[in-house]
């Protein structure tokens, strides 16, 4: 479970640390994969080939909200700070439904 401690909202119940290179690779493009998945990188993320739009949030060392990115449409390059080496992809409308805003904490557990 991925929930936003500081406004006491739950982002996703499921999600997967992407650590394979296909996990990096294709992330959310694999059917088998939640629809929620979080990475470590500071190369930044892609949506080729994907169908839908995301929504995407980098977090700092403390899982503190640095960046939001909402709704990214399918075929783009986001790229961000690369001192920040973790972001989250969500489904699209994920950011607004829940609330979160920079500055927020998340925290994540595993079911």
């Amino acid at each position: 479970m991925i929930k936003n401690e500081s406004r006491k909202t739950i982002l996703f119940e499921n999600y997967k640390l992407g650590e394979s290179f296909l996990d990096k690779a294709f992330g959310l493009l694999i059917p088998s994969n939640p629809r929620t998945m979080l990475f470590k990188t500071r190369f930044g993320i892609h949506t080729f080939f994907m169908k839908e739009s995301i929504d995407l949030i980098v977090l700092d060392k403390k899982n503190r909200v640095v960046s939001l990115k909402i709704n990214v449409k399918p075929n783009r390059i986001f790229l961000w700070n690369p001192r920040f080496d973790k972001i989250l992809e969500l489904p699209s409308g994920t950011i607004t439904k829940s609330k979160t805003e920079i500055g927020d904490t998340l925290s994540f557990a595993r079911s």
